[in-house]
């Protein structure tokens, strides 16, 4: 797990979004898989050299938006995906790509070429 997750001081994202980012990003692209153990708030506090509240406060939004999931005493774990119970963040993610679309074809971009970069993914 090390160095997967960098942090950008510089960036005006707040850490804790930064983190809670990069591990989504993780668990998006199945670079962590369902049922995997992520590192304990002290052990990426200590791996990033933030404060543990920073990370704590990362896990909590990762787990309140379905990404992972505690057990008390064995740790944190990457949530299994489970489509029906996620159907409104579904609905908002949707929303969000229709208002990309809409301002990408004002800026100019033609949909054949929006549709040809979601066919990509």
């Amino acid at each position: 797990m090390i160095n997967i997750i960098s942090i950008d001081l510089k960036n005006p994202k707040p850490i804790f979004e930064q983190v809670k980012d990069g591990f989504k990003n993780l668990i998006i692209c199945g670079v962590l898989s369902s049922e995997e153990k992520i590192p304990s708030v002290r052990e990426m506090a200590q791996e990033l050299a933030i404060n543990p509240n920073t990370i704590q406060k990362a896990y909590r939004e990762l787990e309140a938006e379905g990404y992972v999931y505690q057990v008390v005493g064995k740790g944190t774990f990457v949530a299994p995906v489970v489509p029906l119970e996620n159907q409104a963040r579904i609905d908002e993610l949707i929303l969000e790509i229709e208002d990309l679309a809409r301002e990408l074809i004002y800026l100019g971009v033609a949909k054949p070429d929006i549709i040809s970069i979601l066919d990509k993914l």
